[in-house]
């Protein structure tokens, strides 16, 4: 299997890798030159740099006609997303390179579930330090989401958020970011002033609620009005938070909320803190694993802070999820 003889070659410390390189990304930009020098100081290593997707896609096919065995991805969810899109779409997944991430985006919610954080130069110093090193790598297997609708190409990515959750990403993208912040302040800010608009009564414009019918694995369907809905095959996210309850034994966690809802400050704070168990399904609050959920809206969604839009003339807008891959975990490349 092409995917073990990888694994073999970076426990032996022989891998060859490729660096995908966005100078662009959130977190790089006033280190792009730090960055650089680390990456030229890497053993068996080549970089590409890119600041387009028509490049991204360019980038990993060059890598694959090369045989990397390691694909370092330094750059933000969406980078990470771009790169997961064309793989999917053009690679079986055991002819895959083990993955990576060193996380230079405004959010890095992917980099930071795997346990990697830290400044991308003083994490690339240590990845070099480890690809010398015969010693077992540390791999983590995660499942990728799949979202798909009838007429559109299918989108892959690791978060999915709709109503509020989607127009705070879109509403920061063109404000926030101007200012030039970045990482978990940047989003604790969209966030704290998203739920204090809603805790405020605000419900129109950005803060306007979605209508859609959700429609679950068992077949159950539920028709309302919601504040938001997200999904992810990610252990946690923002801040540490992991605010989803469910029991069962499958990969695609899922919560959502009804507009109308009981104690408001009160659930939303234990739904930040991860302790979701508390709040009740009566009240308007519910969360479930699951391998697929369907979903029939005309709205605005993200993934990975890419924004798109569904129609329910399409029909369900299907989510699922894929894999799992492996990642080099946090040990392997962090400082």
């Amino acid at each position: 299997m092409i995917e073990q003889s990888r694994i073999d070659k970076l426990k032996e410390g022989t891998a060859t890798v490729g660096f995908l390189f966005n100078p662009l990304s959130g977190r790089i930009r006033k280190r792009k030159d730090a960055i650089r020098r680390e990456l030229n100081e890497i053993p068996n290593a080549t970089c590409r740099e890119v600041t387009s997707t028509p490049e991204i896609y360019a980038s990993v096919d060059a890598f694959f006609q090369a045989e990397i065995d390691l694909l370092a991805i330094v750059g933000g969810d969406g980078t990470v997303q771009a790169v997961l899109n064309h793989l999917f779409a053009t690679q079986p997944t055991a002819k895959w390179p083990v993955l990576t991430i060193i996380p230079g985006g405004t959010t890095n919610m992917t980099a930071l579930d795997l346990g990697i954080h830290g400044k991308p130069e003083y994490i690339l110093r240590e990845l070099s330090k480890c690809l010398l090193m015969q010693t077992s790598p540390i791999l983590l297997r995660r499942h990728v989401l799949c979202i798909e609708q009838q007429g559109a190409a299918k989108v892959y990515g690791m978060f999915f958020g709709l109503g509020l959750i989607a127009r705070a990403v879109i509403f920061s993208q063109g404000k926030i970011k101007q200012l030039g912040i970045t990482g978990e302040i940047y989003s604790a800010i969209i966030t704290l002033g998203y739920f204090a608009g809603v805790l405020l009564g605000r419900r129109h414009g950005a803060w306007a609620p979605v209508q859609m019918s959700i429609i679950e694995e068992n077949g159950e369907t539920r028709h309302g009005t919601y504040s938001f809905l997200f999904a992810s095959t990610l252990n946690r996210l923002l801040f540490g938070m992991r605010p989803y309850w469910g029991q069962e034994e499958a990969p695609l966690h899922v919560t959502f909320v009804q507009q109308k809802r009981k104690r408001p400050l009160r659930s939303l704070m234990a739904l930040l803190s991860g302790r979701g168990e508390v709040l009740k399904e009566q009240d308007g609050y519910h969360s479930f694993n699951s391998g697929v959920l369907e979903l029939l809206i005309n709205d605005d969604y993200i993934v990975d802070g890419e924004s798109y839009r569904a129609s329910s003339q399409d029909g369900p807008l299907r989510i699922t999820a894929v894999g799992p891959i492996n990642f080099l975990g946090a040990g392997s490349v962090s400082s």
